[in-house]
């Protein structure tokens, strides 16, 4: 049983406006089709295949979503948890520093030693730590 692919990444949240605007404003994602669930939610798309699945959470009926998915713990948890963090692999940087420069957040960012990588270091509205990694000749282009 190979695995072929990773398929999306799910998370909760409380902050469902701001996630979806960081993951459309910044990482360039657009939101997409999603199953009619009885909890908000978005699925957020790159390309045809949606990558990560917002899920919303109604502090004025968090069951909506529990009686669905399962209690998982402090609904005001904020964070990776035991996930340091989770990666993309772009290209154009040029253009995520545009969509960065007015966006009010920090970023950190380090060309990887022989390995032609460029990374940069976001973190959504969520505290979830996200790695956009460029070829790092894009970085010395920029």
């Amino acid at each position: 049983m190979p695995i072929t692919r990773l398929d999306h990444y799910s998370f909760r949240t409380l902050k469902l406006e701001e996630t979806n605007a960081f993951y459309v404003d910044i990482i360039g994602l657009t939101i997409g089709y999603r199953p009619p669930f009885a909890f908000p939610g978005t699925w957020l798309y790159n390309g045809s295949h949606a990558i990560v699945h917002v899920v919303g959470i109604d502090p004025e009926n968090p069951a909506a979503t529990t009686d669905y998915l399962g209690e998982r713990g402090d609904i005001h948890q904020l964070g990776s948890g035991l996930i340091d963090h989770l990666a993309f692999v772009a290209v154009d940087l040029p253009e995520l520093y545009g969509r960065l420069k007015n966006s009010g957040l920090d970023w950190t960012e380090r060309t990887v030693p022989d390995q032609g990588l460029h990374q940069v270091f976001l973190t959504d509205p969520n505290g979830v730590v996200i790695e956009m990694n460029y070829p790092a000749s894009e970085a010395q282009a920029a």
